[in-house]
C-alpha cells in the first residue's frame, strides 16, 4: 500500500516525503488562512462597525465577501482550465493578502468593504487553484490523504480563530485580525512556489461546443448570491423584489455554470457537484444556529453552546483523516455513509431544538453529525477529480464550491426568514431542521450515483 506519511523503498512517496512536504505545507497554510478569516472576522465585526460607524451597512462585509467569492470561484474555474493554475496560485494569494491589508487600514466604511471585496475574489479563485494544484502534484490514491489534511484544516481556525480574534481586538485593535495574516501569506507563497514552478502547461482541451463559464454568468451568479443573502435577512417587500431579481438572475447563470443535469443528479460529475451541495446545506447551515438553539432554548452560555461545534470539529478531522488512509475504499459508499451520519445528528437536533430533550444530546447529536462530514466532504473532494479530465478540473472543481456557496447562503438565510416568520426559536428551529435533513436523506439516496465507472 503506499504510504500517505512519507515515503518508503519501493513504493509512492507520500504527502510528506521530502518533495511534497513544502508543498503540502503550503496548501494547508492557504486553506487556513481563508478559514481563519472567516472564522475572526465574524467575532470582530461588532466592533468594527461601532468603530467605523456604519450600523446599518452591518452585513455588508459579508454578503460583498460572498459575492466576490462566488465570482472569484468561477472565474479561478475558468482560468485554471485554459490556462493551468500556475499563475492563479501566485495571484490569488496576493490579491487575498492586498485585501487583508486594505481591510485592515481601513478607517471608513468604504475601505473596509473593498478589502472584503478582494478578499472574497483572492479566495475564490484559491479555493479552485488547490484543487486544480493537488490535481496536478498528487497521484490518486494520495489524494484522500491530502483532503482529509484540507478537511482538518478548517478544524484549528473553527476552535481558535473566534476567541483569538476577540483576545487581538479587546487588547490590540480589530485592524490586527486582518493585518496579523499578512505573514501567513507570505509563507504560504513561499512554500508552494516550488510545485507552481513545475508544473507544465495545462491540458489541451478538446474541441467541441463552447460551454465556457462567461464573465456575464459569473456576475450574475454573484450578483444572485448576495441578492438571496441579503432577501433573507429583510423578510418585507423590499427583500421579496431584491430576491426576486435575485433569482432572475441567478438562475440561467446557475445553468451556465453548472454541469447539465446537476439539480437531477444525474450520474457521474453532475451527482457529484449536487452532492457537494447537499452535504453544505445539509451541515454548515445548522453550524449557524447550533449556539442559538442551545443559548435561546436552553438556557447555556455562549462559551458552553460552542462545546458542540467542538466536538463536531474533532469527529469531522477524525473521520477524514480515517478516510485518508483507506483509498482504495468506494467513494460512493462512503459518501453515502456521511449522509446517513449526518441524517442522524439532525435528526437528533430536533427534539433539542423544540425543547423537549436536555440541551446535552447536542453535543452527540453534532459530534455523530461531525462525523459523517468529515466523511462526505472528503469523499465529495475525491470524487470531484477522479470523474474530471485534466482540462475540466478546474471548472468542476469550481461548478461543486458554487453550489456548496450557494447552498449554504440559501439554507442560513431560510433559517434567518424562519426565525422573523416564526419568532420563537423552540418552532423555527426545528422546521429548519426538517428541511436539512431531506437534504442530508437527497445526498444518501443519491449517493451511487457518484460512484466510478469500472
Amino acid at each position: 500500500m503506499v504510504g500517505t506519511v512519507g515515503g518508503r523503498a519501493g513504493q509512492e512517496p507520500g504527502v510528506w516525503s521530502a518533495d511534497r512536504a513544502p508543498t503540502t505545507v503550503g496548501i494547508l497554510l492557504l486553506i487556513s488562512l481563508t478559514a481563519f478569516e472567516a472564522m475572526g472576522v465574524g467575532t470582530a465585526m461588532p466592533e468594527i462597525v461601532a468603530d467605523l460607524g456604519g450600523v446599518t451597512l452591518y452585513a455588508w462585509p459579508f454578503v460583498l465577501f460572498l459575492a466576490a467569492a462566488v465570482f472569484g470561484t468561477v472565474a479561478g474555474g475558468r482560468w485554471c482550465d485554459a490556462r493551468g493554475p500556475r499563475v492563479a496560485l501566485v495571484v490569488a494569494p496576493v490579491v487575498f493578502g492586498a485585501g487583508l491589508l486594505v481591510a485592515g487600514s481601513a478607517e471608513a466604511m468604504g475601505a473596509l468593504l473593498t478589502g472584503r471585496v478582494l478578499q472574497g475574489l483572492g479566495a475564490g479563485v484559491q479555493g479552485v487553484a488547490v484543487y486544480v494544484l493537488v490535481a496536478e502534484v498528487y497521484p490518486a490514491r494520495l489524494r484522500p490523504a491530502v483532503f482529509g489534511l484540507i478537511s482538518s484544516a478548517w478544524v484549528l481556525p473553527s476552535l481558535v480563530g473566534p476567541p483569538l480574534a476577540a483576545v487581538v481586538t479587546e487588547r490590540f485593535s480589530w485592524h490586527w485580525v486582518f493585518l496579523g495574516l499578512l505573514p501567513v501569506v507570505g509563507s504560504a507563497l513561499v512554500l508552494v512556489l516550488p510545485a507552481v514552478r513545475r508544473l507544465g502547461p495545462p491540458a489541451p482541451r478538446p474541441p467541441g461546443p463552447a460551454e465556457t463559464p462567461t464573465v456575464l454568468a459569473a456576475a450574475g451568479a454573484a450578483l444572485g448570491v448576495a441578492g438571496l443573502s441579503w432577501a433573507f435577512e429583510n423578510v418585507d417587500v423590499h427583500g421579496a423584489v431584491v430576491g426576486t431579481v435575485a433569482l432572475v438572475l441567478l438562475v440561467p447563470s446557475l445553468r451556465r455554470l453548472l454541469p447539465r443535469g446537476t439539480f437531477t443528479a444525474r450520474p457521474g460529475i453532475p451527482a457529484v457537484v449536487a452532492a457537494r451541495g447537499l452535504v453544505a446545506g445539509a451541515f454548515l447551515s445548522v453550524v449557524s444556529f447550533l449556539p442559538l438553539i442551545l443559548t435561546a432554548t436552553h438556557g447555556w452560555s455562549l462559551s458552553a453552546a460552542g462545546i458542540p461545534l467542538i466536538v463536531a470539529s474533532l469527529g469531522w478531522s477524525a473521520a477524514a483523516a480515517w478516510q485518508g488512509r483507506h483509498p482504495d475504499r468506494d467513494r460512493s459508499a462512503m459518501l453515502r455513509a456521511g449522509f446517513v451520519m449526518i441524517a442522524v445528528g439532525q435528526v437528533g437536533l430536533l427534539p433539542v431544538a423544540a425543547g423537549w430533550l436536555p440541551g446535552w444530546v447536542a453535543v452527540v447529536a453534532w459530534g455523530c453529525a461531525g462525523l459523517g462530514m468529515g466523511v462526505a466532504f472528503s469523499a465529495v473532494a475525491y470524487l470531484t477529480l477522479a470523474h474530471s479530465a485534466p482540462a475540466d478540473v478546474g471548472g468542476h472543481s469550481s461548478a461543486a464550491q458554487l453550489l456548496d456557496q450557494l447552498a449554504n447562503a440559501s439554507f442560513v438565510g431560510l433559517g434567518g426568514a424562519l426565525l422573523v416568520l416564526l419568532a420563537s426559536p423552540a418552532v423555527a428551529m426545528p422546521v429548519l431542521l426538517g428541511a436539512v435533513a431531506v437534504l442530508a436523506l437527497t445526498g444518501a439516496a443519491t449517493a451511487s450515483r457518484t460512484r466510478l465507472p469500472g
